[in-house]
């Protein structure tokens, strides 16, 4: 059971609340048999972006970074028609939610918990993600790094939603589908909820989740 004193549940935006793939996904056909090769190459690329940009001392805004890495994906599969770029790049900015991802948050919603999503996305990309999905009516507040221009798994984005909603570390709870996101969360105090729809095995058992789950709708039962 999750202590009495938490006061709000935090989620990560891509990957667990909206489908990475899914931009590839409304354009397999066209994209061909290396379309799946293609959007983990863009995905992985586009997280490795803002590691080292932020172990460097340098900040580039998510969007930016989500271009360049479709650009070096392109580069990288050229099986798949460049001319597509401005349509992927158009699909990713309104991702289709995770299937349980709505219900769960409607569900949290109505039992009066405060919502946030906490990412690296920029607030462009992250408003026109929650607009589409029809989430914006569930979340109390859409936090983007692009406030303290440096990302996860960085203390000081995980610091915007204890500054924003005046808690402390231990009253949050943190959904994350991203193990070295759900590390760093661990490591500034939170109470993380590791969303492992893959079944991978743990990369970091010395920040270990409270929780590990398979999908979101197990969430709104969890501290029952």
């Amino acid at each position: 059971m999750i202590n009495v004193t938490v006061q709000a549940y935090v989620f990560d935006a891509y990957g667990t609340l909206f489908d990475v793939h899914a931009a590839i996904a409304r354009h397999r056909a066209a994209a061909g048999p290396d379309a799946e090769r293609f959007s983990d190459i863009w995905r992985a690329k586009q997280l490795e972006y803002t590691w080292t940009l932020t172990l460097a001392g340098h900040y580039v805004d998510f969007w930016t970074l989500t271009e360049r890495a479709v650009d070096y994906a392109f580069a990288r599969v050229p099986s798949v028609d460049r001319a597509l770029r401005p349509q992927l790049l158009e699909a990713y900015l309104q991702l289709d939610p995770f299937p349980d991802a709505h219900a769960a948050l409607a569900a949290l919603k109505a039992r009066g918990t405060r919502l946030a999503i906490l990412s690296n996305g920029s607030p462009r990309m992250l408003a026109a993600a929650v607009d589409a999905a029809g989430m914006a009516g569930l979340v109390d507040a859409v936090l983007s790094v692009e406030a303290v221009r440096v990302y996860k798994p960085r203390p000081e984005v995980y610091a915007l939603v204890t500054d924003s909603f005046d808690l402390k570390p231990q009253e949050v709870v943190f959904v994350s589908s991203n193990r070295w996101d759900v590390m760093g969360a661990a490591s500034f105090g939170f109470k993380p909820f590791w969303v492992n729809r893959a079944r991978m095995p743990d990369e970091y058992r010395n920040f270990a989740p409270l929780r590990t789950i398979h999908d979101l709708a197990a969430l709104p039962s969890v501290d029952r």
